[in-house]
Protein backbone atom coordinates (compact mmCIF):
# COMPACT_ATOMS: atom_id res chain seq x y z
CA UNK A 1 0.00 0.00 0.00
CA UNK A 2 1.16 3.51 -0.82
CA UNK A 3 1.01 4.94 2.41
CA UNK A 4 2.60 2.07 4.12
CA UNK A 5 5.57 2.20 1.34
CA UNK A 6 6.27 6.05 2.72
CA UNK A 7 6.34 5.22 5.86
CA UNK A 8 8.79 2.51 5.56
CA UNK A 9 10.84 4.45 3.23
CA UNK A 10 11.10 7.71 5.65
CA UNK A 11 11.63 5.07 8.51
CA UNK A 12 14.90 3.55 6.60
CA UNK A 13 15.96 7.32 5.79
CA UNK A 14 15.72 7.90 9.04
CA UNK A 15 17.59 4.72 10.54
CA UNK A 16 20.25 5.57 7.98
CA UNK A 17 20.57 9.12 9.41
CA UNK A 18 21.24 8.05 12.60
CA UNK A 19 23.66 5.42 12.09
CA UNK A 20 26.03 7.59 10.53
CA UNK A 21 26.47 9.66 13.23
CA UNK A 22 28.57 6.68 15.02
CA UNK A 23 29.98 5.94 11.96
CA UNK A 24 31.08 8.76 11.27
CA UNK A 25 32.63 9.78 14.77
CA UNK A 26 34.67 6.68 14.66
CA UNK A 27 36.02 7.37 11.09
CA UNK A 28 36.99 10.96 12.23
CA UNK A 29 38.16 9.90 15.25
CA UNK A 30 40.79 7.49 13.62
CA UNK A 31 41.66 9.86 10.92
CA UNK A 32 41.98 12.47 13.57
CA UNK A 33 44.11 10.36 15.96
CA UNK A 34 46.68 9.20 12.46
CA UNK A 35 47.05 12.80 12.35
CA UNK A 36 47.93 13.73 15.34
CA UNK A 37 50.63 11.33 15.19
CA UNK A 38 51.92 12.11 11.77
CA UNK A 39 51.88 15.77 14.03
CA UNK A 40 49.85 17.51 11.69
CA UNK A 41 47.50 18.19 14.64
CA UNK A 42 47.66 19.09 17.90
CA UNK A 43 45.50 18.24 20.55
CA UNK A 44 42.92 21.30 19.74
CA UNK A 45 43.21 20.44 15.69
CA UNK A 46 41.69 16.77 16.92
CA UNK A 47 39.07 17.63 19.10
CA UNK A 48 37.95 20.22 16.24
CA UNK A 49 38.58 17.64 13.48
CA UNK A 50 36.23 15.11 15.16
CA UNK A 51 33.65 17.30 15.70
CA UNK A 52 33.99 19.02 12.11
CA UNK A 53 33.91 15.80 10.69
CA UNK A 54 31.61 13.69 12.59
CA UNK A 55 28.84 16.97 12.02
CA UNK A 56 29.60 16.22 8.07
CA UNK A 57 29.32 12.22 8.16
CA UNK A 58 26.05 12.83 10.64
CA UNK A 59 24.01 15.35 8.60
CA UNK A 60 25.32 15.73 5.34
CA UNK A 61 26.22 11.97 4.15
CA UNK A 62 29.31 9.69 3.67
CA UNK A 63 29.54 11.83 0.77
CA UNK A 64 30.26 14.89 2.06
CA UNK A 65 32.37 13.28 4.71
CA UNK A 66 34.44 11.54 2.74
CA UNK A 67 35.08 15.01 0.72
CA UNK A 68 36.15 16.70 4.25
CA UNK A 69 39.20 13.71 4.50
CA UNK A 70 39.56 13.90 0.88
CA UNK A 71 40.95 17.71 1.33
CA UNK A 72 42.54 17.05 4.73
CA UNK A 73 44.66 14.01 3.67
CA UNK A 74 46.13 15.99 0.54
CA UNK A 75 46.55 19.09 2.48
CA UNK A 76 47.94 17.33 4.97
CA UNK A 77 50.70 15.09 2.87
CA UNK A 78 51.44 18.32 0.89
CA UNK A 79 52.25 20.15 4.27
CA UNK A 80 54.78 18.09 5.08
CA UNK A 81 56.15 17.75 1.16
CA UNK A 82 59.80 18.94 1.53
CA UNK A 83 58.77 20.42 4.34
CA UNK A 84 62.38 21.17 6.15
CA UNK A 85 63.06 23.51 2.63
CA UNK A 86 59.89 25.63 2.77
CA UNK A 87 60.68 25.89 6.77
CA UNK A 88 64.14 27.37 5.44
CA UNK A 89 62.24 30.16 2.86
CA UNK A 90 59.38 31.37 4.93
CA UNK A 91 58.92 30.03 8.47
CA UNK A 92 59.02 33.06 10.09
CA UNK A 93 56.89 34.38 7.71
CA UNK A 94 53.59 32.25 8.66
CA UNK A 95 51.83 32.83 12.21
CA UNK A 96 51.16 28.65 12.59
CA UNK A 97 53.17 25.87 11.58
CA UNK A 98 52.09 22.45 9.95
CA UNK A 99 50.62 21.03 12.73
CA UNK A 100 46.95 22.47 12.91
CA UNK A 101 44.86 23.26 15.77
CA UNK A 102 41.11 24.05 16.21
CA UNK A 103 41.38 27.53 14.98
CA UNK A 104 43.07 26.04 11.59
CA UNK A 105 40.03 23.34 11.40
CA UNK A 106 37.41 26.07 12.07
CA UNK A 107 39.06 28.24 9.60
CA UNK A 108 38.47 25.58 6.70
CA UNK A 109 35.91 23.56 7.92
CA UNK A 110 33.51 25.93 9.51
CA UNK A 111 31.56 26.94 6.47
CA UNK A 112 31.46 23.14 5.12
CA UNK A 113 29.81 21.85 8.95
CA UNK A 114 27.07 24.55 8.64
CA UNK A 115 26.60 24.43 4.89
CA UNK A 116 26.32 20.49 6.24
CA UNK A 117 23.62 20.89 8.68
CA UNK A 118 21.27 23.36 6.88
CA UNK A 119 21.66 20.92 3.93
CA UNK A 120 20.12 17.90 6.80
CA UNK A 121 17.16 20.23 6.82
CA UNK A 122 16.49 21.13 3.29
CA UNK A 123 18.94 18.21 1.19
CA UNK A 124 19.31 21.40 -1.29
CA UNK A 125 21.48 20.65 -4.15
CA UNK A 126 22.02 24.24 -3.70
CA UNK A 127 23.63 23.70 -0.64
CA UNK A 128 25.40 21.18 -2.03
CA UNK A 129 27.14 23.29 -4.07
CA UNK A 130 27.91 25.67 -1.64
CA UNK A 131 29.96 22.89 0.71
CA UNK A 132 31.87 21.97 -2.68
CA UNK A 133 32.59 25.44 -3.31
CA UNK A 134 33.97 26.15 0.40
CA UNK A 135 36.08 23.07 0.33
CA UNK A 136 37.46 23.59 -2.96
CA UNK A 137 38.48 26.93 -2.05
CA UNK A 138 40.21 25.34 1.29
CA UNK A 139 41.84 22.73 -1.13
CA UNK A 140 42.79 25.71 -3.83
CA UNK A 141 44.49 27.93 -0.93
CA UNK A 142 46.74 25.16 1.25
CA UNK A 143 48.09 23.17 -1.93
CA UNK A 144 48.74 27.40 -3.59
CA UNK A 145 50.24 27.74 -0.06
CA UNK A 146 52.04 24.42 0.09
CA UNK A 147 53.55 24.20 -3.47
CA UNK A 148 54.25 28.05 -4.09
CA UNK A 149 56.66 28.63 -1.61
CA UNK A 150 58.58 26.06 -3.04
CA UNK A 151 58.26 28.34 -6.49
CA UNK A 152 61.66 29.22 -8.30
CA UNK A 153 60.06 32.49 -9.08
CA UNK A 154 59.58 34.93 -6.80
CA UNK A 155 56.21 35.87 -5.77
CA UNK A 156 54.04 38.90 -7.13
CA UNK A 157 51.83 40.98 -4.89
CA UNK A 158 48.42 40.48 -6.31
CA UNK A 159 47.76 44.06 -6.15
CA UNK A 160 50.55 45.92 -7.05
CA UNK A 161 52.44 43.24 -9.30
CA UNK A 162 55.69 43.91 -7.02
CA UNK A 163 58.23 41.30 -6.19
CA UNK A 164 57.26 39.87 -2.39
CA UNK A 165 59.41 37.20 -0.82
CA UNK A 166 58.78 33.33 -0.15
CA UNK A 167 55.43 33.48 1.87
CA UNK A 168 54.28 36.80 2.24
CA UNK A 169 50.75 36.77 2.40
CA UNK A 170 49.42 38.65 -0.89
CA UNK A 171 51.95 36.75 -2.84
CA UNK A 172 50.92 34.91 -5.57
CA UNK A 173 53.22 32.59 -8.17
CA UNK A 174 52.47 30.73 -11.56
CA UNK A 175 53.32 26.98 -10.21
CA UNK A 176 51.07 28.29 -6.55
CA UNK A 177 48.00 29.27 -9.44
CA UNK A 178 48.36 25.84 -10.96
CA UNK A 179 48.25 23.99 -7.65
CA UNK A 180 45.48 26.44 -6.55
CA UNK A 181 43.62 25.06 -9.86
CA UNK A 182 44.63 21.81 -9.22
CA UNK A 183 43.50 21.80 -5.52
CA UNK A 184 40.40 23.24 -6.55
CA UNK A 185 39.75 20.91 -9.30
CA UNK A 186 40.48 17.31 -8.04
CA UNK A 187 38.43 18.10 -4.90
CA UNK A 188 35.10 18.58 -6.98
CA UNK A 189 35.98 15.24 -9.26
CA UNK A 190 36.04 13.76 -6.15
CA UNK A 191 33.01 14.68 -4.77
CA UNK A 192 31.05 13.92 -7.82
CA UNK A 193 33.24 10.78 -8.49
CA UNK A 194 32.11 9.18 -4.62
CA UNK A 195 28.42 10.41 -5.72
CA UNK A 196 28.37 7.86 -8.87
CA UNK A 197 29.15 10.47 -11.57
CA UNK A 198 25.37 11.40 -11.51
CA UNK A 199 24.38 12.87 -14.62
CA UNK A 200 22.38 15.79 -12.17
CA UNK A 201 25.40 17.08 -10.53
CA UNK A 202 27.93 16.38 -13.70
CA UNK A 203 28.52 20.29 -12.67
CA UNK A 204 29.96 19.95 -9.91
CA UNK A 205 33.95 19.54 -11.13
CA UNK A 206 33.39 22.98 -12.91
CA UNK A 207 31.50 24.83 -10.20
CA UNK A 208 34.23 23.61 -7.45
CA UNK A 209 37.20 24.85 -10.21
CA UNK A 210 35.82 28.00 -10.39
CA UNK A 211 34.27 29.08 -6.87
CA UNK A 212 37.91 27.47 -5.46
CA UNK A 213 39.92 29.59 -7.72
CA UNK A 214 37.06 32.51 -6.98
CA UNK A 215 38.16 31.79 -3.14
CA UNK A 216 41.76 31.55 -3.37
CA UNK A 217 42.15 34.72 -5.27
CA UNK A 218 39.65 36.40 -2.71
CA UNK A 219 41.83 35.05 0.40
CA UNK A 220 45.28 36.44 -1.38
CA UNK A 221 43.43 39.83 -1.74
CA UNK A 222 42.09 39.73 1.62
CA UNK A 223 46.12 38.97 2.59
CA UNK A 224 47.81 41.44 0.57
CA UNK A 225 44.83 44.46 2.07
CA UNK A 226 43.02 43.43 5.12
CA UNK A 227 45.15 40.86 7.12
CA UNK A 228 47.20 42.43 9.92
CA UNK A 229 51.10 42.21 9.72
CA UNK A 230 54.02 43.12 11.76
CA UNK A 231 57.27 44.21 11.29
CA UNK A 232 60.61 42.81 12.83
CA UNK A 233 63.06 45.91 13.63
CA UNK A 234 65.89 43.18 14.52
CA UNK A 235 65.28 41.22 10.99
CA UNK A 236 64.00 43.39 9.29
CA UNK A 237 61.38 41.25 8.07
CA UNK A 238 57.53 41.24 7.77
CA UNK A 239 55.41 38.26 9.56
CA UNK A 240 52.51 37.18 10.50
CA UNK A 241 53.77 36.52 14.18
CA UNK A 242 53.69 38.85 16.80
CA UNK A 243 56.49 37.53 17.92
CA UNK A 244 59.09 37.29 15.54
CA UNK A 245 60.81 33.89 15.73
CA UNK A 246 64.04 35.56 17.02
CA UNK A 247 61.78 36.62 19.98
CA UNK A 248 61.51 40.07 19.31
CA UNK A 249 57.88 41.96 19.45
CA UNK A 250 57.18 42.91 16.17
CA UNK A 251 55.39 46.20 15.48
CA UNK A 252 52.33 46.65 13.26
CA UNK A 253 52.64 47.24 9.86
CA UNK A 254 49.86 46.90 8.15
CA UNK A 255 45.62 45.76 7.95
CA UNK A 256 42.97 44.96 10.65
CA UNK A 257 44.14 44.17 13.78
CA UNK A 258 41.80 41.07 14.34
CA UNK A 259 42.17 39.72 10.68
CA UNK A 260 44.40 37.38 10.98
CA UNK A 261 45.19 34.14 8.72
CA UNK A 262 42.56 31.70 10.35
CA UNK A 263 39.90 34.93 9.40
CA UNK A 264 41.00 35.29 6.16
CA UNK A 265 40.21 31.72 5.92
CA UNK A 266 36.93 31.59 7.02
CA UNK A 267 35.74 34.84 4.98
CA UNK A 268 37.85 32.98 1.91
CA UNK A 269 35.78 29.56 2.26
CA UNK A 270 32.24 31.30 2.47
CA UNK A 271 33.16 33.41 -0.34
CA UNK A 272 33.85 30.43 -2.34
CA UNK A 273 30.75 28.51 -1.20
CA UNK A 274 28.63 31.55 -2.16
CA UNK A 275 30.00 31.89 -5.64
CA UNK A 276 29.45 28.12 -5.64
CA UNK A 277 25.85 28.45 -4.91
CA UNK A 278 25.72 31.46 -7.21
CA UNK A 279 26.84 29.53 -10.10
CA UNK A 280 24.55 26.82 -9.68
CA UNK A 281 21.31 28.92 -9.24
CA UNK A 282 22.41 30.52 -12.56
CA UNK A 283 22.90 27.46 -13.79
CA UNK A 284 19.60 25.88 -13.00
CA UNK A 285 17.49 29.26 -13.80
CA UNK A 286 18.67 28.95 -17.43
Amino acid sequence: MPGISSRKRRMNKTTAHIQRWPLGLIFSSGVAFLAYRRRSLNKSGVVGAIASGTTIFGMGGWSWGLALIYFFVSSSLLSHYREREKERVAADKFSKGSQRDIAQVAANGGVATLMALTYSLTHDQLLQAGFAGTLATAAADTWATELGTLSPRQPRLITTGRHVPAGTSGGITLLGTGASFLGALSLGLFFWAIQGFRRSLAALPLIALISGLAGSFFDSLLGATAQAMYYCPTCDKETERRIHNCGTQAKPLRGVKWMNNDVVNFLATAFGGLVAMGIHRTRWMQ
